[in-house]
């Protein structure tokens, strides 16, 4: 497939699941998790970071064949509106794009960034979640797996905008609305962040914002080739190996799930001068470790995206058996503030990323400003 979640949501995908799995026996729990990850872990996302995740299913095309920068996406002429969207359908949007219903988090925070929030006319619960304070008040809001196709083509929306989620069984959840002649344009959860930016410039290309998305673009690129610069001239002794898992586990529920291999997650932690500890050459994306397996890492710092465990540091810092780990021996155990923002997949990725910057090596990176400081909404705030 093209892209991963986090991506989209993945973080809250999985937890979600765990919990939902609560009143029902341990092991149904487990595989309702389990099935969870499978579908979603990608961004989160993104969606995303996932935990935060892409989808990781057959139905997805490769990244090799499907992935489409903005710059070179056009099926035909722009005049007649016709492109080829970044799964590599060719859609034909309206003359004038003025209503647009956005069915992931990631592509909503996109668009907010564009100056485009009051042409969110209908959005995905997780967006609404995440940016209701900064949408229009009482929007329609759509599973973003199972969506309602008849109320969303009854909108008449100008650009329904998908997300690779919404694929993970197979189905076009979205074909009857593209029957209806409503222009659907899908954008597969980003494996790399090069990828991100080429999904930014494609939304700013099909609502005619082009000069804001290739500026927000440019930033965000500025400031990750500046964090890689960095990474590359540590030299402090070994490479710290980085274990960032979007679960903690309990006796209930053992499985621990971090961020492997082949993911923008991955991408960034060696970005960074580190070494993912949770990367095979299998090239598994979100594997589930056993508790045994994860000690066996031996990271040397562990990063959370679990904002559902009450003290989740003290409780990995404190966990029976982990004694011998590097990062609980020297305490290099981290809550990520912005888990949201690493599990969808845009350009507050950058957030994140200088968050676990400062986390992991605070001396190489301790005069490194994040140029999207601020921009995260209350509701991720609170």
């Amino acid at each position: 497939m093209k892209k991963s979640l986090l991506s989209v949501v993945l973080a809250s995908a999985m937890t979600a699941a765990v919990l939902s799995g609560c009143g029902s026996s341990d092991a149904s729990a487990e595989s309702s998790a389990a099935q969870s990850v499978s579908s979603v872990s990608d961004a989160a996302a993104e969606e995303t970071s996932g935990a935060s995740a892409a989808v990781f299913g057959d139905s997805e095309t490769s990244a090799a064949d499907s992935a489409v920068s903005a710059s070179s996406g056009q099926a035909s002429s722009e005049a007649d509106g016709a492109f080829t969207d970044p799964a590599g359908n060719e859609i034909t949007l309206p003359d004038e794009v003025n209503s647009i219903v956005s069915m992931a988090p990631s592509n909503t925070r996109i668009l907010i960034d564009l100056g485009l929030a009051d042409k969110i006319t209908a959005c995905d619960t997780y967006s609404e979640m995440y940016y209701g304070d900064q949408l229009t008040e009482d929007i329609p809001t759509f599973d973003m797996m199972q969506p309602d196709q008849e109320q969303i083509a009854a909108l008449n929306p100008d650009l329904v905008l998908t997300t690779g989620m919404s694929y993970s069984q197979g189905d076009d959840v979205y074909a009857s609305v593209r029957e209806a002649g409503v222009c659907v344009a899908d954008i597969p959860t980003a494996e790399t962040l090069a990828e991100i930016g080429s999904d930014i410039e494609f939304i700013g290309k099909c609502t005619g914002e082009e000069e804001k998305a290739e500026n927000i673009v440019s930033e965000m690129n500025d400031s990750i080739n500046k964090m890689k610069e960095l990474g590359s001239t540590i030299d402090v002794g070994p490479l710290k190996s980085v274990l960032l898992v979007t679960s903690t586990p309990t006796a209930d529920y053992p499985t621990i799930y971090a961020a492997g291999s082949d993911t923008y997650i991955d991408e960034i932690i060696t970005d960074l001068g580190c070494i993912n500890a949770a990367a095979t050459d299998s090239g598994e994306q979100w594997p589930a470790l056993t508790e045994e397996a994860a000690v066996s890492l031996n990271p040397d710092v562990i990063i959370s995206t679990d904002t559902y465990t009450e003290n989740v540091v003290d409780t990995w810092l404190s966990m029976e058996g982990w004694e011998n780990v590097n990062a609980i021996k020297n305490k290099e155990v981290y809550l990520l503030k912005y888990s949201n923002e690493l599990n969808q997949p845009n350009q507050h990725v950058v957030s994140a990323m200088v968050e676990m910057a400062k986390d992991i090596y605070p001396d190489v990176y301790k005069d490194l400003e994040d140029p999207f400081d601020g921009t995260a909404s209350e509701s991720e705030e609170n």
